[in-house]
C-alpha cells in the first residue's frame, strides 16, 4: 500500500513554479518524506508551460524536470499532472482559450492539438526519470465539461471519451511504462449530465481515481460527526470498483482530506485514522477492492497571507506554514508506518444489489436510499460489494435537477 500527499508548495502555494526555487522544494520534500510518504502529486499550471498555443516554454518543463530529481533524491516517487486546470477553487486555463479567444476544451481541433503536443512534451522529459512514476491528464478537469461550471464547455458523452481516449493514448505512445491516469470530482459517479461518465474512469487510463471530499453531499445532508463521513471513501472506492468490468483493474484514492466545515481540526486525526482502517479493512470487509496508494490532500496549509481562497483551504495540510507536522500529519505518519507492508487480497463477500427498477448514476449518491442501506450496513460491521445492474441502468438519466437537491460547491462552509 502506497501512502503519499498531494503537494503544495510551502512557500508561494502553486505560483511559486513563477520563481522556481530548488532548495525550498528540497526542504518541503524532506519534510514530506519524514511523515512517511513514499509518493508525491505535483501540479504544473498549464498557462506557465504553454502560454500560447503554439509555445511551450522549455524553461517551465525543465523546472518540473527538476521538481521530480529533487523528489526522488528525498525517496519520493512522483505523478505529474498536466493540463492544470483546476485547484482549490482557481481555474488556471491559458489565455488563449478564454475571453475574446474563448474556444472549447474538448473538441475544438486546435486545442485538442495544442493539448497533446503539451502532454507528448512532457512524457518526453520525464520519462527517463526514475522517481517519475507518471503523467496524470489534470486535477478535476472534467469540472469545465460540469453543467454547474460558470464557464461550461459543453460536450456530448461520445466526444468526452473521444477526448480522454486521444491523451491518455499520446501520453502512452511518448511514455509505454509510465503509469498514467485522469481524475475527476465525485460528479462523474453522481451525476446524470456530466459528459464524463463512469467508464470514462474505469476503462481509460492505468488506474481508477477516486476523489472523496465530504463536504460536497454527504457533509452537508448528515452534518458534523456524522458516523457516515468516515466510510465515504471506501464508498466511493467500492462504486468505482462495481463500475468498472475488470476486476483487477487497480484503484488510486488520489485525493481525499479533512476539511475543517465538516471535521474540527482537533478530530482531523481521528478522522484520518478512522477512514483508513475503514480502507484497510480493519472494520470488516478486507481491503478496498483493487486500492494500490492513498494520497492525501494535501501536504502543507495554504499561507493566509494569500487571498480569496475558500475558507477551508488553509487547514488542509498534513504540515503547517512552519514546515512541521501537525497532529494530522503526525497520524498520517503513524498510518503509513502500520499500514505500508499490506496487500489487497481478494476475498468473496456478500453484494448488495441496487434494485431499482430502473436507476441513473444520481440513485447512488450519498442523498438517496441505496447509499443510505450501503452505510447501514456497513456501520453494523457488514461492509458489501457495490452491485449494479446495468440492465436497468439509464444511461442519460433524468436531466432535471433531480442531482441537484442540495449540492454544494467546495467553497460552501
Amino acid at each position: 500500500m502506497k501512502f503519499g500527499v498531494n503537494y503544495t508548495p510551502r512557500r508561494g502555494w502553486f505560483h511559486s513554479w513563477l520563481d522556481f526555487d530548488a532548495e525550498a522544494v528540497r526542504d518541503d520534500f524532506h519534510a514530506i518524506r519524514a511523515i512517511g510518504a513514499d509518493h508525491v502529486r505535483i501540479f504544473p499550471l498549464w498557462p506557465l508551460l504553454q502560454p500560447n498555443r503554439t509555445l511551450i516554454r522549455h524553461r517551465a518543463i525543465g523546472d518540473v524536470v527538476r521538481t521530480v530529481e529533487i523528489a526522488g533524491e528525498c525517496g519520493l516517487e512522483v505523478t505529474v499532472d498536466v493540463l492544470q486546470g483546476h485547484l482549490s477553487s482557481f481555474d488556471f486555463l491559458p489565455s488563449w482559450v478564454t475571453s475574446w479567444h474563448r474556444r472549447n476544451l474538448f473538441i475544438d481541433p486546435d486545442v485538442v492539438s495544442a493539448q497533446r503536443s503539451l502532454v507528448a512534451e512532457m512524457a518526453r522529459a520525464l520519462r527517463g526519470i526514475p522517481a517519475a512514476a507518471g503523467l496524470s491528464v489534470g486535477n478535476e478537469f472534467f469540472q469545465f465539461a460540469a453543467s454547474r461550471h460558470p464557464f461550461a464547455h459543453e460536450v456530448s458523452e461520445d466526444d468526452a471519451m473521444q477526448w480522454l481516449r486521444g491523451i491518455l493514448e499520446t501520453t502512452k505512445q511518448e511514455w509505454p511504462h509510465g503509469i498514467h491516469t485522469h481524475s475527476h470530482d465525485d460528479d462523474l459517479w453522481f451525476e446524470d449530465d456530466q459528459p464524463f461518465t463512469p467508464a470514462c474512469a474505469t476503462t481509460v487510463g492505468d488506474l481508477t481515481t477516486v476523489h472523496s471530499w465530504i463536504f460536497g453531499r454527504v457533509g452537508p445532508r448528515l452534518g458534523k460527526q456524522a458516523p457516515q463521513l468516515v466510510w465515504f471513501a471506501r464508498y466511493l472506492c467500492e462504486l468505482a470498483a462495481a463500475w468498472s468490468e475488470d476486476p483487477g483493474r487497480g484503484v488510486w484514492l488520489q485525493e481525499i482530506g479533512a476539511p475543517e466545515n465538516y471535521v474540527d481540526q482537533d478530530q482531523a486525526p481521528q478522522f484520518l485514522m478512522e477512514t483508513l482502517e475503514i480502507l484497510m479493512g480493519e472494520r470488516g470487509g478486507g481491503v478496498s477492492p483493487g486500492l494500490e496508494a492513498v494520497t492525501w490532500w494535501c501536504s502543507h496549509d495554504v499561507s493566509r497571507e494569500l487571498s480569496d481562497f475558500p475558507a477551508i483551504e488553509y487547514s488542509l495540510g498534513l504540515l503547517g506554514q512552519d514546515g512541521n507536522p501537525k497532529p494530522i500529519g503526525e497520524a498520517f505518519h503513524r498510518a503509513a508506518q502500520r499500514w505500508a507492508d499490506l496487500r489487497v487480497q481478494g476475498e468473496q463477500r456478500s453484494s448488495l444489489l441496487l434494485t431499482a427498477q430502473e436507476w441513473t448514476r444520481v440513485d447512488t449518491d450519498g442523498r438517496h436510499e441505496y447509499f443510505d442501506r450501503w452505510m447501514e450496513l456497513a456501520l453494523a460491521g457488514d461492509v458489501r460489494c457495490i452491485e449494479l445492474d446495468r440492465s436497468r441502468y439509464l444511461p442519460r438519466g433524468d436531466h432535471g435537477n433531480r442531482g441537484k437537491e442540495t449540492f454544494l460547491s467546495t467553497w460552501d462552509s
